[in-house]
């Protein structure tokens, strides 16, 4: 499993996760990286933290670790869906490691790392730039399929 993240500046980090994810190890991976990624985009004072309604996401213990920390967090409506622009980048990525053709699990890492590297900022930026559309149009059309 991998933890990453991403914003209209680039990608954060993309941190391999070597255990079965519990809301404990969420937490963890907050700890480890969310300030330090926040500081790695510049993204300053007003950012607001996307993710989605797993279980592990919605657990008290992460929400408590939220709210202590001034995480702000986008409200994400349940059984909503999925058009988490993160998909987007995760669509890419398996793309182009796939056409590498990894044989083991830790090539399967390494070239994740290689790729992820590659992804340019302003393509992150035009991801986070069309998402204003893409939710447009779900309203539009009552959450009904739209061309996104």
């Amino acid at each position: 499993m991998l933890w990453w993240c991403f914003a209209a500046e680039g990608t954060g980090p993309l941190d391999k996760i070597d255990v079965i994810m519990r809301k404990e190890h969420y937490v963890d991976i907050l700890k480890q990286h969310l300030k330090t990624s926040v500081r790695k985009l510049k993204l300053g004072r007003k950012w607001v933290f996307q993710m989605d309604n797993d279980p592990k996401h919605t657990s008290k213990v992460v929400a408590k670790w939220l709210k202590e920390n001034k995480v702000k967090i986008l409200d994400w409506p349940s059984q909503s869906p999925d058009f988490n622009p993160i998909e987007n980048l995760w669509a890419d990525l398996k793309k182009h490691v796939r056409a590498r053709r990894p044989t083991n699990l830790t090539q399967l890492h390494q070239l994740c790392q290689e790729e992820w590297a590659k992804i340019h900022p302003t393509y992150c930026g035009k991801i986070v730039e069309g998402y204003l559309k893409r939710l447009t149009q779900v309203k539009l059309f009552k959450g009904n399929a739209t061309k996104y």
